[in-house]
């Protein structure tokens, strides 16, 4: 098979990478790709967010499978104009993309199959959104109700820092927004990773991310700083109940509004007192969650994403094996806010690439032979092993090994579990 993937991060990487093991792939581009991913596939400059080009690009090369990695292509509509052409393409249609694009939907999907979740309110004038937190008091959660690349959230501790989120928001922070005001949820967090042909479901693994900046879950919130799978707290029972009274209400309602989704669904799920609640849906694989999710499952991969697109996934397994998984990500000093671009990174050329040790490239390029940063969160240092402790020793080992000044991570990653 031709394969192409949209998009140029670590997911990509670690999706790349897991693909490339499949004795069916035979070729595999990845656009835009970075400076890790040239390594196991081709990569192409092409926009990603154009309908017209990246059709275009997919019918020059003969494209057999189109997996769609981001999820602003998603937004854009680029699945639904590939599948208009005949292309077979994971991922779900513009329509329904929007459980990640727009926080209203989602929880109006939620109200509609009573779908466990945080009480919300919706608001399009900053005084009145103002008000309604005077009212309700802190701790409290303010979201820019669209795309945010992994920002827009502010888990606010006082009135005061909910004011300043909303202020943000409606002085375009993120575009023009409106904003979402929801129920502080206490709890455990964790992610969960279900596959949907549009009516069947397949659970394919839990994960935990770490979104606070610093050790200890301290600082500001990030896109994430470090996961690891399987997550002990989405228990057998718990998973079971996500799947009973969230996730497949919520597939059910989308069909029935004549959206059905096919794609991968991440539930962001706040877990107390033995049971889950929604936090939130994104509709593509989380990034750096992903990571671990590939060292686990590997070149079975490819057949699952294909039986998703195929809508086979009533007849198909998935094979876990009894192992861990975690990735440390490092980024450039100063992220989540201002950082320096182009500082070189040394001694990735000595490190490991095998099923147990991978560093996955997410912010990255090749200037005259050598590899720079180009991002905020810049790679994914991931181990595997028997047990977590063996991924954490392998996943650090890697981080030790690498030569960047410039660079931090987190030295805690996997600390609830371990």
């Amino acid at each position: 098979m031709n394969i192409l993937i949209l998009g140029g991060g670590g997911r990509e990487h670690a999706l790349a990478w897991a693909i490339r093991q499949n004795p069916k792939c035979d070729r595999l581009i990845v656009a835009p790709g970075n400076a890790g991913i040239a390594g196991v596939a081709e990569c192409a400059d092409l926009d990603v967010l154009s309908r017209a080009a990246v059709l275009e690009f997919a019918q020059e090369n003969a494209i057999d499978f189109v997996i769609i990695g981001p999820e602003a292509p998603l937004a854009a509509g680029v699945s639904d104009a590939l599948r208009d052409a005949g292309f077979l393409v994971f991922g779900p249609s513009q329509a329904a993309a929007q459980l990640e694009a727009s926080k209203t939907f989602t929880k109006e999907i939620c109200d509609a199959c009573a779908a466990p979740t945080a009480a919300w309110a919706r608001f399009t004038d900053a005084a009145a959104a103002r008000d309604y937190v005077t009212a309700q008091g802190a701790p409290i959660v303010v979201k820019a109700d669209g795309l945010a690349a992994g920002k827009g959230v502010t888990v606010a501790e006082t009135v005061e820092q909910a004011h300043a989120a909303i202020d943000d928001i409606f002085d375009g922070a993120f575009g023009d927004m409106s904003v979402v005001i929801e129920e502080f949820m206490d709890g455990e967090e964790a992610s969960f990773f279900i596959l949907s042909d549009g009516t069947d479901c397949l659970a394919i693994g839990t994960a935990q991310d770490h979104k606070r900046v610093g050790d200890g879950d301290t600082g500001p919130n990030t896109g994430g700083m470090g996961a690891y799978s399987p997550a002990p707290v989405l228990t057998q029972a718990i998973q079971d109940q996500v799947m009973d009274r969230i996730v497949r209400p919520t597939i059910a309602e989308m069909a029935r509004r004549g959206t059905p989704f096919q794609g991968v669904l991440y539930a962001g799920l706040m877990i107390a007192d033995g049971q889950a609640r929604l936090v939130e849906y994104n509709v593509r694989f989380g990034d750096p969650e992903c990571q671990v999710l590939m060292m686990r499952l590997g070149g079975q991969v490819l057949d699952l994403l294909l039986a998703c697109a195929e809508g086979r996934l009533a007849d198909t397994p998935v094979i876990w094996a009894d192992d861990h998984a975690l990735t440390v990500v490092m980024a450039a000093e100063g992220y989540p806010g201002a950082y320096a671009k182009g500082t070189v990174i040394g001694g990735l050329q000595a490190l490991p690439e095998t099923s147990f040790q991978m560093t996955f490239h997410a912010g990255t390029a090749d200037r005259d032979g050598a590899v720079v940063a180009t991002g905020g969160r810049v790679l994914a240092c991931t181990g595997r092993g028997a047990t977590l402790t063996d991924a954490h020793q392998r996943a650090y080992a890697l981080v030790d090994a690498i030569d960047w000044p410039q660079g931090f991570c987190r030295r805690d990653i996997g600390w609830r579990a371990l």
